[in-house]
């Protein structure tokens, strides 16, 4: 499906990915109502940070996933939706599992319900890599058992097969897109990348980090991005495609090369507040991105040791700038 000139409904635009992805449509020409999630300060999260001109190419709706009527209103006239709205802190999840099932899951059956009523040309579900929970084999082909080692993974897990099963059932036009850990620019200090990038920028010489030895397969925002624009193809229908790099790296090596880039001596220690539950840390991620290069054309540029140092040099000079580093309120934890 050609995108240009598409009437499209982001939800979750108000967040890390859903902002570069509303940024991105607004650019190419699309008509672009983002949905951010309603407050009583009227600020829109980074939405209300974009270059000047974008976000006034926007329409604006604040409301919540949760309300079914809200949703239908939101999608009146859309071609594609992009369903990013969701929590996704996996630490708070331990805390508060019924919230994770009601914005998540009832949250995307509202908008499959919207899309089955309204005829809806493109629905596309944004998935996670953590419903893979540990690795069985790697790289993680779409095929992997789906294993929930958080409240935050079951909720994910429940939301997609809810959209494939819509698919299945209904003929709704769904596509899951799974993204693997996605970095960058406005991302939230609770992701361990920005975390290690502002304590380190903030002045800190020793680094409190959670486990140093998991993997992860790290994917800039731009990357990610046109994943999601990929998978709006016709030939994506009904399917799963993990948007990854293809490249496995531990956290502790990740962090040793942040500060090289960032060219820092500090001391990286684990803090116990930051450690998961032994069964459910998530041990080892590493994508088979080749479905998607296969069917969709979608290749990584950020891909590689040396694209994760591009990626972390653009998100390291983006978080050394005062004036966004004063979005965040301390290099603390945060959940």
């Amino acid at each position: 499906m050609e995108i240009a000139k598409r009437k499209i409904l982001v939800t979750g635009a108000d967040g890390f990915i859903g902002s570069h992805l509303a940024e991105t449509l607004v650019r190419k020409g699309c008509e672009v109502r983002a949905l951010a999630q309603y407050n009583s300060f009227g600020t829109c999260g980074w939405l209300d940070t974009l270059p000047e001109g974008i976000a006034d190419s926007m329409k604006i709706l604040s409301g919540d996933i949760r309300d079914s009527g809200f949703v239908k209103n939101s999608m009146q006239g859309c071609d594609i939706v992009f369903h990013l709205a969701a929590l996704i802190a996996i630490p708070y999840s331990y805390q508060a599992p019924e919230s994770y099932v009601g914005t998540n899951i009832l949250g995307t059956l509202n908008v499959l319900q919207a899309a089955r009523e309204l005829g809806t040309a493109r629905i596309l579900q944004t998935s996670t890599s953590e419903v893979y929970g540990t690795a069985r084999f790697v790289p993680i082909t779409e095929e992997h058992p789906l294993q929930a080692q958080s409240p935050y993974a079951a909720s994910k897990i429940g939301a997609d097969q809810l959209a494939l099963s819509f698919h299945s059932s209904f003929g709704t036009p769904v596509t899951v897109v799974r993204p693997f850990n996605t970095y960058g620019p406005r991302q939230s200090t609770r992701a361990v990348i920005p975390t290690i990038i502002a304590q380190i920028a903030k002045g800190n010489k020793q680094v409190k980090l959670g486990s140093l030895h998991p993997t992860r397969d790290f994917n800039y925002v731009a990357d990610t991005v046109s994943g999601f624009l990929a998978a709006a193809a016709d030939s994506a229908l009904g399917e799963v495609f993990n948007i990854g790099s293809n490249f496995e790296i531990s956290i502790g090596d990740t962090a040793a090369l942040i500060a090289e880039v960032m060219g820092c001596d500090v001391e990286f220690v684990e803090e116990s507040q930051r450690l998961r539950p032994a069964n459910s840390e998530v041990e080892r991620l590493w994508a088979d991105n080749s479905k998607a290069a296969r069917i969709l054309g979608w290749k990584p540029q950020f891909g590689s040791h040396a694209g994760l140092r591009r990626g972390l040099e653009e998100t390291v000079k983006w978080f050394s700038d005062p004036n966004n580093l004063r979005f965040y309120k301390n290099a603390g934890y945060a959940i």
